[in-house]
């Protein structure tokens, strides 16, 4: 019997293939959060997540909620609950880190006064923070792939959280995106000539 690929909900409601992968990656970093990364032990433990979703879930789609919610619990019965814990909090984190970071639609080289970025001088344009915007931007206006586009968006991200400003201009974004777009592609290439 042939099975269908899995289709994955992300909480910004895009659909993505379902990755081992990317499964046996959290379970490794959230043991590194205990100090116990063990790629064979997260390849286990990724192999009974996937076995689950495929035979016993018994649906074409999962919402990465419930990714998320099965990694904890088989961390947590296989005594691993510090990593379960470590993985909530690291999750908790990067919600929080998110809500507080505000895109203010300026360019920095332009940038005359510091007070834009503070908000107390002149009222300059600001949204909420969302990686999903860069994802579709580069599946839209450039062609980039799903799977490239959320790479890319998510090394953006960790750019913009180890920084550690809560206002960020727009002109930044677009040339992390750029820097971080090239760096993808590149590497791209040269896997393809290998």
């Amino acid at each position: 019997m042939i099975q269908t690929q899995l289709k994955v909900i992300k909480a910004d409601g895009s659909i993505e293939e379902y990755l081992h992968t990317k499964v046996m990656g959290t379970i490794n970093n959230a043991l590194g959060e205990i100090d116990h990364a063990n790629i064979d032990i997260a390849e286990q433990f990724a192999e009974v997540v996937t076995f689950f979703l495929y035979n016993q879930y018994n649906r074409r789609t999962v919402t990465s909620g419930d990714i998320f919610s099965m990694i904890k619990v088989v961390l947590a019965a296989t005594g691993y609950e510090d990593a379960a814990v470590a993985l909530s909090e690291h999750h908790f984190k990067r919600r929080l880190k998110r809500s507080r970071i505000e895109v203010v639609s300026i360019d920095v080289q332009d940038l005359t006064n510091a007070e834009l970025l503070t908000g107390s001088g002149e009222s300059a344009d600001r949204t909420r923070w969302d990686k999903s915007r860069i994802v579709e931007d580069l599946i839209t206006g450039y062609g980039v792939c799903r799977q490239t586009a959320r790479t890319i968006a998510a090394m953006v991200e960790e750019k913009i959280f180890n920084v550690g400003m809560t206002l960020v201009p727009s002109s930044l974004i677009k040339q992390l995106v750029l820097g971080d777009t090239a760096t993808i592609l590149r590497a791209q290439r040269q896997l393809q000539a290998v």
